[in-house]
C-alpha cells in the first residue's frame, strides 16, 4: 500500500500489521457511481484461502465489488468457534480484529434498508456459511447504531437463531466498531 493509504489506515486506529495479515491491497478500478477509473483499495474476501470476491473502496466512500463474484463474509477464513463477532463492514472487521478479536466477518453489503420489503436474495451468504457458523454458539451481532443496523440485527438474530445472538449496544455518540 502506498504511504497515503497506510496514512489513511492508521487515522482509523488500523497498523500497517494488520491490513498485511488481511492482503489488503491498492490499485486502479471502474467505479460505475462516478463513471471513471479510480485508484482504490481493494478488500479480498477469502473461503478456504482462495480469493472468492473483491471489495472496492475509492477515497470518496464510493463500492463495488468484483462483477459477477459470489457474496460471502469478509473474514470468512478468521472464524474460530464457539464465539463469531458480525460487524457492518470492513473497517469494522479489521476495527474488532485490533481490538483483539479474530473470530469476526463482516457482511458482504451492508445493512439493508429498513424500507426493504424483500430479503429473500439479501443474505444468501448466510447458506454459503452454513458450515462455519453451525459451530458458532455465542454471535455477537455489532452492528451500526442506526435504522439500517436495527434492521440487520433483527434479520440476522431471525436467520441465525436469536438464542445464540447477542447484541452490542454502543455508548452514546459511538455509531459503530
Amino acid at each position: 500500500l502506498p504511504s497515503r493509504a497506510l496514512s489513511w489506515f492508521a487515522s482509523r486506529g488500523i497498523p500497517e500489521s494488520v491490513l498485511v495479515r488481511n492482503r489488503i491491497s491498492y490499485g486502479q478500478v471502474y467505479m460505475p457511481q462516478i463513471e471513471k477509473e479510480v485508484t482504490a483499495v481493494q478488500f479480498p474476501y477469502f473461503r478456504d484461502g482462495e480469493v472468492i470476491n473483491v471489495k472496492y473502496r475509492d477515497g470518496s466512500k464510493n463500492f463495488r465489488t468484483a462483477t459477477g463474484a459470489e457474496r460471502i463474509f469478509y473474514g470468512l477464513d478468521d472464524v474460530r468457534p464457539p464465539t463469531l463477532i458480525i460487524v457492518e463492514g470492513e473497517m469494522d472487521k479489521l476495527s474488532v480484529e485490533v481490538a483483539g478479536y479474530l473470530s469476526c466477518v463482516s457482511v458482504p453489503d451492508g445493512a439493508p434498508s429498513p424500507n426493504t420489503k424483500n430479503y429473500a436474495s439479501k443474505f444468501d451468504y448466510l447458506a454459503s456459511a452454513e458450515a462455519v457458523l453451525t459451530p458458532c454458539t455465542k454471535i455477537i451481532l455489532a452492528v451500526d447504531d442506526d435504522a439500517p443496523g436495527e434492521t440487520l440485527a433483527q434479520e440476522l438474530a431471525r436467520r441465525l437463531g436469536p438464542e445464540r445472538c447477542w447484541r452490542v449496544e454502543w455508548s452514546a455518540g459511538c455509531k459503530d466498531a
